[in-house]
């Protein structure tokens, strides 16, 4: 009798072992499998492209586990053919591992593009249309309109342009845009940091138009202007709302360190 009671306790207490050593197993698994998951989920910081080769854009993006896909092709008489022009999303976005980086690089030769029709859209339909059709939005002007940031007329060179019309990709297109006389006012943004495409989209995203740029002397090349950064603005952040289609003046570096850091009441209260 006892030699069967110590062989079933021997026995329970193999099962009960097996069962803590399986449940321990499981929360292990869980465990790892939440930290993977976790890490999986973090946000990476979308690099700068401009300005390089797609190989070297590759061997970039695999190294923050991305992709890169080349989406289209514009013509730039001042940059290196193949190079990296523009990208999306925007350098410094916040995005999850394996997103695909869509890039736009410099032909070998200007390509024809069709102007698409934009007069009686909103400038950031107008602005998407432009950019998608391998233009450029250029000069915002304003005229008093009951509807605030409707385009009223699209111009290449000063003369107006139909849709349909065959240019050579990267063309600026200049907008004339309605403007309630009430609703006649716009903040500045921030553009420290900021590369030149980013700072002109910046702008025009908020009805407003780049000024004269100054750059510093060691900026001689085109691919130098790509990847300077803004490192002082006129007029700057802070001050009063300036009205739509008011031009900003930007000042441009290759050195990053002469940034200004923005005060915020979280630094301050360090």
């Amino acid at each position: 009798m006892n030699k069967a009671k110590n062989t079933f306790g021997r026995r329970a207490a193999k099962n009960l072992a097996g069962m803590l050593a399986l449940y321990a197993g499981i929360i292990l698994a869980a465990a790892l499998g939440l930290g993977l998951f976790t890490r999986h989920g973090k946000e990476i910081k979308v690099p700068d492209f401009t300005g390089m080769s797609v190989p070297r854009a590759e061997a970039l993006a695999g190294q923050k586990k991305l992709e890169v896909l080349v989406d289209d092709s514009i013509y730039v008489r001042r940059m290196a053919p193949g190079a990296i022009y523009r990208q999306n999303p925007a350098p410094g976005t916040g995005v999850k591992q394996g997103r695909k980086i869509r890039l736009v690089i410099n032909a070998v030769s200007p390509k024809r593009v069709v102007m698409p029709n934009v007069v009686g859209y909103s400038l950031r339909q107008a602005t998407s249309e432009i950019i998608g059709a391998g233009l450029q939005v250029g000069t915002l002007s304003y005229e008093n309109d009951f509807a605030t940031n409707n385009v009223l007329a699209q111009r290449h060179k000063g003369e107006n342009i139909g849709a349909g019309t065959l240019l050579e990709s990267d063309s600026v297109i200049d907008l004339t845009l309605g403007v309630n006389a009430k609703e006649n006012a716009t903040a500045i943004p921030d553009l420290l940091g900021m590369h030149f495409l980013q700072a002109s989209d910046l702008l025009h995203d908020n009805s407003l138009n780049v000024g004269k740029t100054v750059f510093e002397r060691d900026i001689r090349t085109y691919a130098d202007t790509l990847a300077a950064v803004v490192y002082r603005q006129i007029p700057d952040i802070g001050g009063e709302s300036v009205k739509m289609g008011t031009a900003v003046r930007l000042y441009f570096t290759l050195d990053p360190g002469k940034v200004p850091v923005r005060q915020t009441a979280e630094t301050s209260d360090r």
